[in-house]
């Protein structure tokens, strides 16, 4: 297994590394919507949304694949009455239309509105 670390992407904030390769595969953890050098952006989750996408970008980037190489993906949000317009963003992203889970969770790290986590091939 490869750990993988991204520069373009938020650090974890735990025990964790922000993507794991095994094999042909990178899982990636959850990225929040976090901007690497400011914290947590924006107040609406279109604008969460964009920046947790752009941090799965990284992430996988710096792993040596892309977003057309996801084949799942699992979303957290804060609440279910966000589902139209999270999905809004992230159909700008994850074009290819992998399998996908997404669920309103109770809470979210630092408060976040959205976390994405996937999986992809290098």
């Amino acid at each position: 297994m490869k750990v993988v670390v991204s520069k373009n992407a938020p650090k974890a904030i735990g025990p964790y590394s922000q993507a794991m390769i095994t094999g042909n595969l990178v899982f990636t953890s959850g990225q929040l919507p976090v901007n690497p050098e400011t914290g947590i952006i924006g107040k609406g989750i279109k604008e969460q949304a964009e920046q947790s996408c752009k941090n799965v970008g990284a992430v996988l980037a710096g792993a040596g694949s892309c977003f057309e190489k996801v084949v799942k993906t699992t979303c957290f949000l804060a609440d279910i009455a966000d589902f139209a317009s999270f999905n809004e963003v992230y159909e700008k992203y994850f074009v290819s239309k992998p399998a996908r889970s997404c669920f309103a969770v109770k809470d979210l790290p630092k408060g976040a509105l959205c976390e994405i986590e996937c999986v992809a091939e290098i």
